[in-house]
């Protein structure tokens, strides 16, 4: 029983030893992607998009009203 015991222990070591490297691989990839995409950002920047702004229609309270009476006339 005891070295049964013993070899799981061993077995759960390594497992989550593995994960471990692995998450703090994961951790320093993406240290070293978000780094590099910084750099090409400064490198290339990205376009800005001019969107033509067309005059906002203004609503008065009353069109809001009916809106919402509507909505609850339905319910």
């Amino acid at each position: 029983m005891n070295e049964i015991l013993s070899e799981g222990l061993v077995m759960m070591c390594i497992g989550m030893g593995t994960v471990l490297l692995f998450l703090c691989t994961l951790i320093i990839a993406m240290q070293v992607m978000s780094a590099c995409v910084a750099k090409l950002n400064k490198w290339f920047p990205e376009a800005g998009v001019n969107i033509k702004s067309t005059p906002s229609r203004t609503t008065d309270d009353s069109e809001i009203a009916i809106a919402i009476a509507a909505a609850v006339a339905q319910r």
